[in-house]
């Protein structure tokens, strides 16, 4: 057996199940398509000081494909080293997998080595496969560290899941959160229904990764019946490669989320918040050209800030669709009080540094 959740620092998991912000962290490349260790590094000290709760590392906006160059373990073991050089505070660190069950577990292995406490586990490899062969996939992956479900949107190569595999996967005892990110809001509510079925709600921390709909989740109840018991679910943070940019302030607006929510009482200043918010996702992730430019409108944010020094992405394919750049230039006015532009300002010497 390899990590199990009951092996984890105490206060990692409160903060897991507390609900933080978890920046899924993106790839500083040089001109030559080359890893640069210095922005990334810089990407890492700028989420921390933003008040991030956690990095997730060898996710989607990290790039897939970074397991084909090699840069898989250079990549987390950079942002494991670099968070715990520049904070003492525990961040819940998260290493993405991805692949058929071989490469998944030898994945997770290679996380648990570096140290960290979950794995975040992609099943577009296994979008032909049914739906045993997929939870016996999961149940090898769990067997080595505490499990993240990923929902991904099919659109950018996930696999759609009714809410039965929820069920089954939810009662796989390593599980410890599920990342909700089919951007659909039936296919959401699949996941509260077979979370709740499973009984494993005290269990598994929900984080949104639905980016077209951050401040709606993170306010409303999710209310799922059970037998003759109504069940509320909640988001308590989120995961999300839209919080890789604009940071701090994704920060705070997590922290008013939980306010609200505590205090029973969710404004319509801060609901009126959800299509703002959704208004710049929809420049940030190039909606109209289907998620094509998704990683590169994060970098372009980065890079007009100074923290990236270009939009470069591994496959030369992948950069702003047409258009977007004009998208970005007006979410960054009409929304500049999102933006932590000026926080960046101030501190990127230092994280340059």
């Amino acid at each position: 057996m390899g990590l199990h959740h009951s092996k984890l620092p105490a206060d990692v998991l409160a903060n897991l199940r507390k609900g933080v912000a978890i920046p899924a962290h993106p790839l500083a490349l040089d001109a030559n398509r080359k890893f640069n260790r210095k922005r990334q590094r810089a990407l890492s000290r700028y989420y921390v000081d933003a008040g991030s709760g956690g990095l997730a590392v060898g996710v989607h906006t990290t790039q897939f494909a970074i397991r084909e160059v090699g840069l898989y373990e250079p990549v987390l073991a950079a942002a494991m080293e670099d968070a715990k050089a520049w904070t003492d505070r525990p961040l819940v660190m998260v290493g993405g997998l991805a692949g058929k069950t071989a490469q998944a577990v030898k994945e997770a292995q290679t996380a648990v080595k570096l140290g960290y406490h979950a794995g975040l586990l992609s099943l577009a490899a296994m979008k032909d496969a049914g739906v045993d062969a997929i939870i016996a996939h999961c149940e090898a992956v769990a067997a080595e560290i505490p499990l993240v479900g990923f929902y991904l949107q099919p659109a950018v190569g996930g696999v759609v899941l009714d809410a039965e595999f929820w069920r089954r996967f939810a009662s796989i005892d390593n599980v410890i959160a599920i990342k909700v990110a089919p951007f659909h809001r039936y296919r959401t509510l699949d996941v509260m229904r077979g979370v709740a079925a499973a009984r494993a709600e005290k269990r598994i921390s929900l984080y949104t990764g639905n980016d077209d709909h951050i401040v709606l989740d993170l306010t409303i109840p999710f209310t799922v019946k059970r037998d003759d018991e109504t069940v509320n679910l909640r988001f308590v943070g989120g995961l999300l490669g839209h919080w890789s940019v604009w940071t701090q302030q994704a920060v705070k607006l997590l922290d008013k989320a939980h306010a609200a929510v505590a205090s029973g009482s969710v404004s319509p200043e801060l609901l009126g918040l959800d299509a703002r918010v959704t208004d710049c996702n929809a420049a940030f992730f190039d909606v109209a050209n289907d998620f094509h430019g998704c990683i590169a409108g994060c970098h372009e944010i980065l890079r007009r800030q100074g923290l990236l020094e270009g939009i470069w992405c591994l496959d030369p394919q992948e950069g702003l669709s047409p258009g977007q750049a004009a998208l970005l230039d007006r979410v960054s006015r009409e929304h500049a009080d999102l933006s932590d532009d000026a926080f960046v300002k101030a501190n990127l010497e230092r994280w340059l540094s």
